[in-house]
């Protein structure tokens, strides 16, 4: 990470920090004071505050109110809380909407998205820069010294609404990033392919975002879009940083990203450079693969950040408000969620929010006080959790200790790969990442997930789901790690466009055939409901290749028994180098995955470290001298075989042990 600090929050002890996103504006100044004393018996450390108080903070144009917030900060100081102070920049406040309409985000509709909600403005908007920079730049003189002060926290969930915006501020922006990217008009038609439908572009101003159009916008011109999005708040993250850092040099910088669920308009891999330390909000999806997806996330972030220690800016008590259905955590979920992203390298365990709204949205999400107040089992789960964490002090500052397997995760094959006008509409990426995780975590396997821009360097297993962008550089870094004894698995839709969205020729999947010891002339997607029965047993949906092998000594696992394609291959592996290359042509659900990934994973030496009989039960994940064993069951385990002092593990609950 560039130009970075040793976070302020770290020096603060050996511990692990705990808290919520704070807003005391929401309650009468008489419930201040109760809120300091159940944050102190809570073990709260640390507040996220000001996230939402620009209206607050600045009620009219220059005029500025901190009587309240310099109170606040006093208080928590008072009573040895920290504070990670936000820009408040998240959400404009409406005498700005008013004077200045133009920062108004417009989708690709052509329609203004109004005042009402949050995070109504325009990334590219010059406007609400001049004024959001404003008030950092205010913020920062006047809070500097205070001692609460710990952490900046720029903005919050930079994009979480406002990432695709359509506005003139957004073409002209758009222009520039693109006259950056590609030097000239020539060289971007020939990107963009603009031959194909007569769209070939004679001046910079020709150019738009890609609106609403009659049919399919032009698909790079789309990929370059999301982009220049992910670049644009990117660039708005570094300017508020700019001023954090020239007015509190010795105060770190960050903001909380979204790695979960289908959160995918912001490139965090790309963005992390950027912050001092990394900071994720997370939150709990329906389904069978829940927990997964949270251990997949937190798994995720903690590579993002480098294996260094992370800060869990967010995550809930109980229920959230935004999904169809909001289904409170049962008992041992609370802790043994947090937990998990302790296992993942998480210092930090916060929350949103405290103190749970009684107004306003998001008054059905759970706090870390409910309605209920402190006299009910969550509180006193809360309290629970504190005096956990106290006890595992001794996990600060731990670095994740690296896996022998990896999944690489790439953000442009995510944006790419589920575009229009492709083979077909029901693929998702993040789900079949998603899947060879939980195999992983079936057989009791430790997996990294991984950004693909990052090193393959000690590990002994790559899977490479989906990997539909293939630079030639990232095709020659895949081959290298196989030659160099590493064993590569692709799967289906891999290796098939470069950096340009451009199809490279000759036969999928592209710079892969040779590694691979195979070619594929067409693609053979399935429809809904639909599946094709593999050799072995195995079944499976979605897709389908017609491979032919260029290699004899390509492997044949398993061929295709029913389908157009029956008797020809469905899965391969060939010897290359030191190392093997194995292609998977179908979607397998995580239960036919389990014995191919058996075999794959024995072929190349990685193995379990659980006793066969937790395999699959529990999650074992190790940070530098520590063992975290989280059951992933709702019943109570036998774990004598691990050695700890405790022969049982809760239903739910968290072990964690010398490593």
């Amino acid at each position: 990470m560039s130009n970075s600090v040793t976070p302020r929050w770290l020096r603060t002890g050996s511990r692990l920090e705990y808290g919520a996103d704070y807003n005391p504006e929401q309650w009468p100044r008489e419930v201040w004071d109760e809120d300091v004393r159940a944050m102190r018996e809570a073990g709260v450390t640390i507040v996220s505050l000001a996230i939402f108080s620009w209206a607050r903070i600045e009620p009219a144009d220059g005029r500025y109110d901190f009587a309240w917030l310099d109170e606040v900060m006093d208080l928590l100081h008072a009573n040895g809380i920290s504070v990670d102070l936000a820009t408040a920049t998240a959400s404009p406040p409406p005498w700005l909407t008013t004077a200045h309409p133009e920062i108004l985000p417009v989708n690709h509709e052509g329609q203004i998205l109004w005042q009402g909600g949050r995070q109504h403005w325009r990334p590219t908007s010059p406007v609400f820069r001049e004024y959001a920079l404003r008030l950092v730049r205010t913020m920062a003189q006047r809070y500097a010294d205070h001692p609460a002060l710990v952490a900046w926290h720029v903005s919050n969930e930079l994009g979480c609404h406002n990432i695709y915006d359509y506005s003139e501020d957004a073409a002209q922006a758009f222009r520039v990033w693109l006259r950056h990217r590609y030097g000239t008009v020539e060289a971007l038609n020939e990107a963009w392919g603009t031959a194909f439908w007569a769209q070939r572009y004679g001046e910079w101003d020709e150019i738009l975002p890609p609106r609403l159009a009659a049919s399919f916008p032009n698909p790079t011109q789309q990929f370059d879009f999301k982009r220049f999005s992910s670049d644009v708040l990117k660039d708005y993250l570094r300017a508020e940083r700019e001023i954090l850092r020239e007015l509190t040099p010795d105060v770190p910088v960050t903001t909380n990203f979204m790695v979960m669920g289908e959160t995918k308009g912001m490139n965090y891999a790309d963005w992390a450079a950027e912050v001092d330390f990394v900071s994720n909000d997370h939150y709990r999806l329906p389904g069978a693969q829940s927990l997964d997806e949270l251990s997949f996330s937190a798994n995720l972030t903690g590579n993002i950040a480098g294996g260094r220690p992370w800060f869990l800016m967010e995550h809930s008590t109980s229920a959230v408000n935004w999904q169809p259905v909001n289904l409170a955590k049962r008992p041992g979920e609370l802790s043994r969620d947090a937990l998990t992203h302790v296992a993942h390298g998480a210092d930090a365990v916060c929350y949103f929010q405290w103190r749970q709204s009684r107004a306003g949205a998001e008054k059905y999400h759970s706090g870390m006080v409910p309605h209920a107040g402190t006299d009910s089992q969550l509180f006193r789960d809360v309290v629970a959790l504190g005096e956990r964490l106290r006890e595992l002090s001794y996990v600060q500052g731990k670095r994740r200790t690296p896996a022998k397997a990896a999944i690489l995760f790439d953000w442009e094959s995510w944006w790419a790969s589920e575009q229009d006008s492709h083979p077909t509409e029901l693929l998702k990426y993040k789900q079949e990442a998603l899947d060879w995780y939980t195999t992983f975590l079936d057989l009791g396997v430790r997996v990294d997930v991984l950004p693909a821009s990052a090193s393959f360097d000690g590990y002994d297993l790559v899977v490479a789901p989906i990997l539909h962008v293939m630079p030639s550089a990232l095709a020659d870094r895949l081959t290298a790690f196989v030659e160099n004894g590493g064993h590569l698995v692709a799967t289906y839709f891999s290796g098939i466009v470069d950096e340009n969205d451009h199809i490279w020729l000759g036969g999928y999947p592209g710079p892969l055939r040779d590694l691979l010891g195979l070619r594929i002339e067409e693609f053979a997607p399935l429809l809904a409901g639909d599946t094709v029965a593999l050799s072995d047993g195995l079944e499976g949906t979605l897709w389908s290749d017609r491979i032919d092998l260029i290699d004899p000594a390509t492997e044949v696992l398993a061929t295709y028994k029913t389908g157009d394609y029956a008797g020809r291959p469905a899965v391969t592996r060939r010897a290359a180098g030191q190392g093997s290359a194995s292609y998977v042509s179908t979607k397998l659900a995580p239960n036919a995955l389990a014995p191919l990934l058996k075999d794959l994973a024995g072929r190349a030496g990685v193995v379990s470290e659980l006793p066969s009989e937790l395999r699959g039960r529990v999650e074992l994940t190790v940070r530098e001298g520590v063992r975290f064993v989280v059951n992933r069951t709702d019943e109570q385990l036998d774990i004598s075989s691990l050695g700890g002092p405790e022969p049982t593990l809760a239903a739910r609950g968290v072990a964690v042990l010398p490593a």
